[in-house]
């Protein structure tokens, strides 16, 4: 567990940054949605001295921010105040808002936090790498984000569309790897990549990707999985802020369009040792044993473990034949049909790309996910099978559910996820899905009426 900022580093800040008015202090939950309060600068050092009381419903919110009564945080415990502490380094100036404004991120303090602090994700992924860490396992990681630039304005059919050009066009085609698609939105990009120089996240390499209107920028690897995934979460509301000061939407939703591609979140993992040499690096392109462990551990606990990658209904929409989006439980040498991927390289580059998550998965959940299920495949020595050679849409044989309430039942049922997240983080989390899922599946739309209106 990362330990909670010192109160020098708010004096510091504010001492560097004496323009700065306000500051965003949010926390992640669940859904991966960042909730929290609007403070005046007067107001941060007492966050930094003794935390600030967040509603304990905080953490058991659905997507559209109801409460969910049976989460245990509502009523039960009358929405009892929650102290949640700054998370070192998460500080930082927010240079695409009007008023001079800075964020920072809290996580629930292990017992001044109760109830709440059962339900913080980054406290699920604390606790996972915690049990690597005992057995001398050290994960490295990175996030590989997918994300459309929208135009604000919907079409005349009131659908989304693609934000358009620096030259005024709106773009149509593909133009997978184009040049000029990224040089259209370099006014987005000059302030995305020097808004997160200002933050210190590590953006790296720009793909103009398989739709109008797609981008995907890397994030550098870490040796710590928990900074990986905090410099995720505020790569992503950063992208979404300096979309918005450009007048677009920066969308993450899994499967916005019907007939364009899908937007995944490739996480990409490896396992160092205490001095920080990387245990799955091997001449051969297939890996170490440990790292073929690993891959079997993943693929083991893939089902018990998919609503974590999938949160959402709109996430099993992603899952198509010949859509760069994985399909089944299987794993290849550089190799992007498949849902694990080895790629090339290096030996000392050696690591997994996991191809399963959508873009709407939460990181710390994700990642939380990940690495319990490669810390089994060790434990257990599980094997994977022998690696995908060639077309893996065409060889694979169990696919992956396609639908929300499968992945839900599984993780309910599943005796392993209750070992690895605990049965009173899955209660919170579950009772939310299920809220989510029966608010979906009440709701009458469109495609309803589209379907039956004239037809039942």
């Amino acid at each position: 567990m990362s330990v909670f900022a010192s109160l020098h580093e708010a004096q510091a800040f504010l001492e560097h940054n004496p323009d700065i008015e306000m500051f965003e202090l949010f926390i992640l939950d669940n859904n991966g949605v960042s909730r929290g309060k609007l403070l005046h600068r007067d107001e941060l050092l007492a966050v930094y001295q003794s935390g600030r009381p967040l509603p304990s419903t905080i953490l058991g919110l659905t997507i559209n921010g109801d409460d969910v009564e049976n989460s245990g945080l509502v009523w039960d415990v009358g929405d009892i105040d929650c102290r949640a502490y700054p998370i070192s380094g998460s500080l930082q100036r927010m240079p695409w808002r009007l008023i001079p404004t800075a964020a920072v991120q809290v996580s629930m303090h292990p017992t001044e936090g109760l109830p709440a602090t059962v339900a913080d994700p980054r406290h699920l992924l604390a606790k996972v790498i915690q049990g690597l860490n005992a057995d001398g396992y050290y994960p490295v990681m990175a996030a590989e984000l997918e994300f459309y630039l929208l135009d604000q304005k919907p079409d005349r059919n009131g659908r989304p569309q693609p934000a358009r050009d620096a030259d005024g066009s709106r773009p149509r085609s593909t133009q997978v790897y184009g040049l000029r698609e990224l040089e259209q939105i370099e006014p987005f990009l000059a302030d995305l990549y020097s808004a997160c120089k200002v933050q210190g996240i590590p953006a790296r390499t720009a793909i103009s990707e398989y739709a109008p209107g797609q981008v995907e920028i890397t994030l550098e690897h870490r040796a710590d999985a928990l900074q990986a995934m905090d410099e995720a979460v505020r790569y992503k509301r950063l992208v979404k802020g300096v979309a918005h000061r450009h007048g677009m939407t920066a969308c993450f939703m899994a499967k916005p369009f019907d007939d364009l591609a899908g937007t995944g979140m490739h996480m990409h993992v490896s396992l160092a040792d205490a001095q920080g040499h990387n245990l799955f690096a091997s001449d051969t392109a297939d890996g170490t044993p440990l790292l073929r462990q690993a891959v079997g551990g993943m693929l083991g606990t893939l089902l018990d473990s998919l609503l974590m990658f999938c949160p959402n209904a709109n996430s099993y929409r992603r899952f198509q034949t010949n859509s760069y989006a994985p399909l089944a439980a299987t794993w290849g040498v550089d190799n992007r049909t498949v849902s694990l991927r080895i790629p090339g390289g290096p030996a000392n580059s050696r690591h997994i790309e996991h191809r399963i998550c959508g873009a709407d998965a939460n990181p710390y959940l994700a990642a939380a996910a990940i690495l319990a299920g490669i810390h089994r495949g060790i434990r257990e020595q599980c094997d994977p099978g022998p690696a995908v050679q060639g077309n893996g849409y065409a060889q694979a044989t169990a696919l992956l559910p396609t639908d929300w309430l499968t992945t839900l039942r599984a993780m309910e049922a599943s005796t392993w996820a209750q070992e690895a997240f605990g049965r009173e983080f899955l209660g919170v989390f579950l009772a939310v899905k299920r809220a989510e899922y029966r608010q979906f599946m009440g709701e009458v739309g469109e495609q309803d009426w589209r379907w039956y209106l004239n037809q039942a």
